[in-house]
């Protein structure tokens, strides 16, 4: 089974909204400059229009390991990246936001919104936002790792204002692992590394350039070849093991996924304890 492109994006400007600019955001910017410079050249008549949106700036841990130089040291993150990507463009500008986005973010200007983000309330804000918009289906090209192995998953996503649901729109990632949208899961040790050997403690230094590779690699198949055949993969850099995850209702069933033509919203399993441990209350004190 394959997936096709949403037609519209073939003879418009294709608004990315890129969300991070760390370790996998700063290696995508580079990926999203080229594929605008190949999808020009092999004809499309706007290419990507991208809007860059992060909080933080660059310290000297980040270097090394993120995409960023010394003399950027100070400086934010979004702006370092939107700056060097417009030298590279012709006729064309991008755009950086210094922020946060939360579950009040609009996000009804984009087309494709891409998460490098490293937090659960990020997630819930993206997520949050394509489902507010007016109408039509977005996607949401979720990048995450750990690290040495991470994942990437295209999906789409819905406005709550629209009746019934495509029993083939793409599941994404808070379809998957709705854990991965609730805050209240988040592991607490979110402290900042100091140096580049704390951050590689953390972190393979290879991981956060293959995630990105791979997101990358999945625009690429869609805009080129109109149609994807698989819609995101697992990457495992210490086993050296690489899995897709196909276009197949039966792969989304056994994630737990449900298609019955009904929108079914996804519910925070720390909401839904609340709201179950409430309801028992009622249920004993009546």
């Amino acid at each position: 089974m394959k997936h096709k492109l949403h037609a519209n994006l073939l003879t418009k400007p294709v608004k990315v909204l890129l969300v991070g600019a760390g370790g996998t955001g700063s290696q995508m910017m580079v990926k999203l400059v080229n594929l605008h410079k190949a999808m020009v050249a092999l004809g499309h008549p706007h290419g990507f229009r991208v809007t860059v949106v992060d909080p933080d700036v660059v310290s000297h841990a980040n270097i090394g390991r993120q995409n960023f130089y010394p003399g950027d040291v100070g400086s934010f993150k979004a702006d370092v990246l939107v700056t060097r990507a417009n030298m590279a463009l012709e006729n064309t500008v991008w755009e950086s936001n210094i922020g946060k986005l939360d579950t009040r973010s609009s996000l009804q200007d984009f087309d494709i919104v891409i998460g490098a983000v490293d937090n659960r309330a990020a997630r819930l804000g993206i997520l949050r936002g394509l489902e507010g918009t007016m109408s039509g289906v977005r996607y949401w090209l979720d990048t995450g790792n750990r690290k040495a192995d991470g994942q990437v998953i295209l999906g789409e996503v819905s406005s709550r204002s629209k009746v019934g649901e495509d029993k083939l729109r793409l599941p994404h990632v808070a379809e998957l692992y709705p854990e991965m949208i609730d805050p209240a899961q988040e592991d607490k040790d979110d402290t900042p590394s100091c140096s580049l050997a704390e951050a590689l403690e953390k972190q393979s230094l290879f991981i956060n350039p293959t995630i990105a590779d791979f997101a990358g690699n999945i625009l690429w198949q869609l805009f080129t070849k109109g149609e994807i055949e698989a819609h995101g993969v697992f990457v495992n850099l210490e086993r050296m093991m690489v899995m897709p995850m196909k276009v197949d209702p039966d792969v989304w069933t056994r994630f737990g996924v449900i298609r019955d033509g009904r929108r079914h919203r996804i519910v925070r399993e720390s909401v839904k304890s609340k709201r179950e441990a409430k309801a028992k209350l009622a249920v004993a004190t009546a």
